[in-house]
């Protein structure tokens, strides 16, 4: 009975875990963790510095390009821009076969 039942438990499993990659992939928010530390001396006679770990920085860089209404490949300066257009903004027309490539023999 419980032979029979590992492999729908393992497709489930899988399944939502996929399902968890897929929303961490789209609402992926460029952040950077830069630790914080800080060296404490002491007035003894071993006066080693001592390190202390304290909470870490969190850092949210902006977007570099914003939607400004450009539509067309010739309006971009990289083919990072024309990815960013295409993906985040509305009424492009850098995708001419729909695979999701945007400005193909233009870069």
């Amino acid at each position: 009975m419980l032979s029979q039942l590992y492999p729908i438990f393992i497709i489930g499993a899988s399944l939502f875990l996929y399902s968890e990659y897929q929303s961490s992939q789209t609402n992926k928010v460029a952040t950077i963790v830069e630790p914080r530390h800080s060296v404490e001396f002491q007035n003894s006679e071993s006066s080693r510095p001592r390190q202390i770990a304290t909470s870490p920085i969190r850092v949210q860089h902006q977007p570099a390009f914003q939607c400004d209404g450009r539509q067309h490949c010739r309006q971009m300066r990289t083919r990072a821009e024309a990815r960013f257009f295409l993906t985040n903004c509305p009424n492009t027309k850098m995708d001419g076969d729909h695979d999701g490539i945007p400005c193909e023999g233009y870069f």
